[in-house]
């Protein structure tokens, strides 16, 4: 059994993402509604908890939209509790090394190839452990410079289906201002080392992209978020009440 993330990632070059940082239940259907092929799922800087998370997710279950959580470390068990509910794959923040990115994986994995628990809530995917492992997606988050200088044994991980670029943090890192991100020759340098150890390992390059969704795809980057709620909501009602003016 594939995950909807895979299926997307197989069939278009570049899949274009929403962004969830709250408790919303109609914020995922609309992205679905609009046409975007993911929804990311915050629980690093969202006002979410993995328990909130696995909620929406069950929501989402007959809902075309494939889905990502962004988690703030490689803990076993929040991942697992929104690997169990349903989620495609998991974002983790701030990987810096090899060992990292290999124990996101291996909270992914049952034993003995790796440390998660078994206890599936969602019907649709199945009782086969070897199936959930095959659909669980993880992204490893490169956003500082240890990470940076750690990107080409990041990526080459077994089982690590991607990298996932935090621009902003990045951008701080290198020692400028987040904004910067998309102007300062420092960061976007990086941006393209990034993109192209990912594409000689043979993963995803993903990144939230904002804006310039546009621009990254054509450096390379498959996976692009390019909104949250909160961001389509102002856009929507300043348009709306343009118009309506």
């Amino acid at each position: 059994m594939t995950s909807r993330i895979q299926r997307a990632l197989a069939t278009r070059e570049h899949v274009w993402g929403g962004w969830v940082v709250g408790p919303t239940i109609m914020g995922p259907e609309e992205f679905a509604q609009a046409g975007y092929d993911y929804v990311g799922f915050d629980v690093q800087h969202g006002y979410l908890s993995d328990a909130d998370v696995a909620l929406l997710l069950r929501r989402l279950e007959h809902v075309r939209i494939a889905t990502a959580v962004r988690l703030p470390s490689a803990d076993p068990a929040p991942i697992g509790r929104v690997l169990d509910a349903g989620a495609d794959a998991v974002i983790i923040a701030m990987v810096e090394s090899p060992e990292q990115a290999a124990a996101a994986v291996a909270a992914t994995r049952y034993p003995p190839a790796g440390v998660r628990s078994y206890g599936p809530l969602r019907a649709d995917i199945g009782r086969d452990p070897a199936e959930h492992e095959a659909r669980a997606g993880v992204f490893a988050m490169i956003e500082s410079v240890r990470g940076l200088a750690a990107v080409d044994e990041i990526c080459a991980v077994p089982g690590v289906t991607g990298v996932y670029v935090g621009p902003n943090d990045l951008a701080i890192a290198l020692g400028h201002a987040p904004a910067a991100a998309w102007t300062a020759s420092p960061v976007t340098d990086a941006l393209a080392r990034i993109q192209s150890s990912a594409a000689a390992s043979g993963v995803i390059a993903g990144i939230h992209a904002g804006k310039n969704g546009r621009a990254m795809a054509d450096m390379g980057y498959r996976m692009l978020t390019v909104a949250s709620e909160s961001q389509a909501l102002r856009r929507g009602a300043e348009e709306i009440l343009k118009d309506s003016q």
